[in-house]
């Protein structure tokens, strides 16, 4: 869950609050699956590619990931469906943010950095796990390259995680959709009915439930 940290060169010419960390989360929206979040320490040169990962294909994606992963600290979080159902999409998403956080920290052994969040709320007050100053930037992972290489070791870390899950649970189509409630995956959800990894607080799937 954990890169290399950045040359101890680069910290010490970097006084309190003068790093940048960007925090980003994926899959808020799907069915199934877990919500990731990455926190990138943006090392300098920024890494080629690096952009909103929306913006991106899937290739463009997998080539700028290696390359924060080459060059920039991280951490990733990951919350499960059971969490997701526990303490709402909205919570576990903070829970998530405040995780990576913790390991982003646990990596570079500071915790001074300048952390900037895409959105308009940070975890500050909305999760205990949450110590860090930050700033909410509303579409930040395409105005700030911290946020955006973020979004893109979020991206596709849970993307590769949706595609082994495709794997023991075939019907579903997860390997093309990620989890997100596209006519493949509704129809076999009709078919087949929820696997442990659909989020059964989400209504499409808790009305299914109901009605079957």
């Amino acid at each position: 869950m954990l890169s290399g940290t950045p040359s101890p060169e680069f910290c010490a010419e970097h006084g309190p609050h003068s790093l940048v960390a960007g925090v980003d989360e994926a899959g808020r929206g799907p069915l199934a699956g877990p919500v990731v979040a990455a926190a990138v320490l943006l090392c300098k040169p920024v890494p080629k590619g690096v952009d909103d990962s929306k913006k991106l294909s899937a290739k463009a994606r997998e080539t700028a990931e290696r390359e924060i992963r080459a060059s920039c600290a991280f951490g990733i979080g990951i919350v499960d469906v059971e969490d997701i159902d526990r303490l709402n999409i909205f919570g576990a998403t903070m829970l998530a943010m405040s995780i990576a956080m913790e390991r982003l920290c646990t990596v570079t052994r500071r915790d001074d950095f300048r952390t900037l969040i895409d959105g308009n709320l940070t975890p500050h007050g909305r999760c205990d796990r949450w110590l860090w100053p930050a700033e909410a930037i509303v579409g930040g992972d395409g105005r700030e390259p911290a946020i955006g290489a973020a979004s893109i070791l979020a991206k596709t870390w849970r993307d590769r995680l949706m595609v082994a899950a495709a794997q023991d649970h075939p019907h579903y189509g997860w390997e093309r959709n990620k989890g997100y409630g596209s006519k493949e995956h509704m129809e076999a959800l009709r078919q087949h009915g929820a696997t442990p990894l659909h989020r059964r607080s989400f209504a499409p799937v808790a009305q299914l439930e109901m009605s079957l």
